[in-house]
């Protein structure tokens, strides 16, 4: 009997001290909604194929952040923060040191701004800025696409949310997961696993949340233009063109130089004929490499006390509303372009101004069809889509002068 009590105080024990009892205290419930957040997440990119790339790894960093005693969840919002674990300065409500774990040294090539600017140099090196050198003129529409940020700004600061919260919740409407990042790391790094699940959660809803917006704004007639074809473009047009945005923008927006310049230098890489070895690498082993540690350590930050509140619900509905005035800035802009020139531009193409590359411009080449089968607006929204690129990086440099 007393081997018995023995083995069963055994069991008792080592369940006490596991993450099981952990969710019947206080506050454990929090954990095993969030545990089940991550499982809706993780079938969001593997079943419905919603940026996997990206979403996996986020959902994935949920789950372990979320697992109890496991030591996770990413325990610091800043640099001083991440010295003062290490060095066993930081504690918890109740008094206790923390002791970092692998999230949190991951999670510092976030907080660092390493990971995202690297992104962009992966991203530069797979992009073909051709359609938008044919047509400069799209630079308006990828401008015009960024209407939803300053718009979801102004809203965010109506519902009470600090200047530079809002400026980390109104960049999710351009629709740039790195992006999103990179400016939230820097303004508000307590609220950055909400705001990249919500950024990555829309751009991969592109195909849902535009279309409606697209329609609503435009007429069969004008949803029906044929396009005409784009100008030649030349070798030395290519290879110019990343170097002059890279001095033009950095000059005028410094803050943006990191964004736009790594984004630009992949390009440079990919178009000069003289580094197809380390632009592959960019595009392959650097790109994959860091979108695995950027998800990882992203998702590590939604731990059930930073992800549960009413908050969250306010960023995710600022981030649709973000996103769906940056569709209609673009696609109004377009209307004025169909009307300047008289027909000659399919308003569709400017709804691809935001930085979903090429998700955008697939859909308003869809849409396009849908009206005229014999339309063809891919490689035309490829340029305002690009331009969204450029654009997202130079709102972020603006939010990040004039809050950071």
């Amino acid at each position: 009997m007393e081997v018995l009590q023995g083995v069963w105080e055994v069991i008792k024990s080592i369940f006490l001290n596991s993450g099981y009892a952990y969710f019947f205290s206080d506050g454990g419930w929090k954990n095993l909604v969030m545990i089940i957040v991550a499982f809706f997440f993780l079938w969001l990119g593997i079943k419905r194929g919603f940026e996997p790339l990206l979403m996996i790894p986020i959902a994935f960093g949920m789950l372990l952040a979320n697992l109890p005693m496991a030591n996770l969840a990413v325990q610091y919002h800043d640099l001083q923060g991440f010295i003062d674990l290490v060095a066993g300065r930081l504690t918890d409500e109740a008094g206790k040191t923390l002791t970092p774990g692998l999230m949190d040294f991951l999670y510092f090539g976030v907080k660092a701004g390493i990971y995202p600017p690297l992104i962009f140099l992966g991203i530069g090196s797979m992009t073909d800025f051709t359609s938008l050198i044919a047509r400069p003129s799209s630079f308006i529409l990828g401008a015009a696409a960024q209407l939803g940020i300053f718009i979801a700004y102004l809203v965010a600061i109506l519902l009470g949310f600090a200047p530079n919260e809002a400026g980390s919740i109104a960049i999710i409407g351009g629709a740039d997961g790195p992006t999103a990042i990179f400016v939230t790391s820097k303004l508000a790094p307590a609220m950055l696993g909400t705001i990249a699940v919500a950024a990555y959660s829309y751009m991969a809803l592109v195909p849902v949340i535009q279309p409606p917006i697209m329609r609503a704004l435009t007429t069969k007639k004008e949803r029906s233009v044929v396009m005409g074809n784009l100008r030649p473009v030349s070798k030395l047009e290519k290879i110019l063109f990343p170097i002059m945005v890279t001095v033009i923008v950095s000059l005028l927006l410094p803050d943006a130089a990191t964004l736009v310049g790594m984004l630009m230098l992949g390009n440079l890489l990919k178009e000069s004929g003289r580094t197809d070895r380390i632009a592959k690498a960019a595009q392959n082993e650097l790109m994959n490499i860091v979108t695995i540690l950027l998800g990882l350590s992203v998702g590590a930050t939604t731990s059930a006390q930073a992800f549960l509140n009413l908050n969250t619900l306010k960023i995710v509905l600022l981030g649709l509303l973000a996103f769906g005035f940056g569709t209609a800035g673009g696609t109004l802009f377009g209307k004025l372009m169909y009307l300047l020139s008289r027909g000659k531009v399919n308003p569709l193409i400017g709804s691809a101004g935001v930085s979903a590359v090429p998700m955008a411009a697939r859909v308003s080449q869809k849409v396009g069809a849908q009206e005229n089968p014999s339309n063809f607006l891919l490689m035309h929204a490829m340029g305002p889509n690009v331009s969204g690129v450029i654009g997202s990086a130079v709102a972020a440099g603006i939010l990040l002068t004039l809050l950071g």
